[in-house]
Formats: C-alpha cells, sequence, structure tokens
C-alpha cells in the first residue's frame, strides 16, 4: 500500500468474554499484518483489541474522549486526549483507513455511521445490522460488510483497502 495502515477497532466499553476474544484475535490480526491498531482507549472491546496487538507485536493508539492520559487502558502505546466525550467517535474512525466494528452499543453505531459517511470501509462483526427498507446486504454499496469470524473481518478490511487504493 506504500504507506502505513491503520485499523480502527470500535466496539463497547464493556463486552461479552466472547466479543473480547474476537476482538483480541482482531488485533493479533491487525498487528500480524503490520497495521496500527487505532481504537478508543479505554476498556472492553478497544481494551481487548489492544492487547491482541501488542500481544502480537503490534502499535496501538487510544484516542481518549477525556483530558487525562492515564486512563488509557495499559496496552496502549500513543495515548491522545480529546476533551470532546464521545465526539471523540469521529477522531477514533476518521483515523482509521479501515473499521472494524465488534459488538457494542450506540457509541459502536455512531462510529459505524460515520466511517460509512466518511467513506471508510466498515466491518461488522457480531454488531448492528443496518440497513434501509428495500436494502439487503448486497445492495449497501460495499460500505458496509458483515463477517462472521476475526479473520474473515480483517480480511475484509484489508481487502477494501486494497480495491480502494
Amino acid at each position: 500500500m506504500g504507506k502505513q495502515t491503520y485499523i480502527a477497532v470500535v466496539g463497547g466499553g464493556e463486552c461479552s468474554e466472547e466479543e473480547g476474544l474476537l476482538a483480541a484475535e482482531v488485533g493479533r490480526l491487525v498487528a500480524a499484518r503490520g497495521a496500527v491498531l487505532v481504537c478508543g482507549g479505554l476498556g472492553g472491546v478497544m481494551e481487548a483489541a489492544a492487547r491482541g496487538a501488542k500481544e502480537a507485536g503490534g502499535i496501538t493508539i487510544g484516542i481518549l474522549p477525556g483530558h487525562e492520559r492515564q486512563v488509557a487502558n495499559p496496552y496502549i502505546d500513543y495515548a491522545l486526549t480529546t476533551g470532546i466525550g464521545h465526539a471523540r467517535n469521529l477522531a477514533v474512525v476518521s483515523s482509521g483507513d479501515a473499521i472494524i466494528a465488534i459488538g457494542g452499543e450506540y457509541g459502536t453505531l455512531s462510529e459505524i455511521a460515520l466511517g460509512a459517511k466518511l467513506g471508510r470501509p466498515v466491518v461488522i462483526l457480531q454488531s448492528w445490522k443496518l440497513m434501509r427498507p428495500g436494502q439487503d446486504l448486497e445492495s449497501n454499496g460495499k460500505r458496509l460488510q458483515w463477517a462472521s469470524s476475526a479473520q474473515e473481518a480483517v480480511d475484509l478490511a484489508f481487502a477494501a483497502l486494497t480495491a480502494t487504493h
């Protein structure tokens, strides 16, 4: 691709054990491909993904909602404070060349929508099923793709980036 790839992993600040395992595997796979993992820097899916990336020797960036770097999870290499609360979701997805969403609640929903609005590839793994009436999974313009495993999610994200370059 010629430049450093950043993959944003988004999801809930609290997550189920299954979502945590998926997030850690996504983080490991992102790092194994040499990409930087970007997340919201806190707990849940964000911490599990960052932990997976660090276990694979990767680099992690956490974009925090407040002004204190100390609240970042222990797997974040570079903690960036914003002081803008939930509005930092835009900074997270804007920083990723592609986005992988795992589980989550309304904050994750906002990140999925913002990523798609920015034209970033968004891969959804055990998260929101979004489509307008009359639309199906195949007719969503390929901005949103659904994966059934961590490997498929990472493969789809990198394939989308390759297709756009």
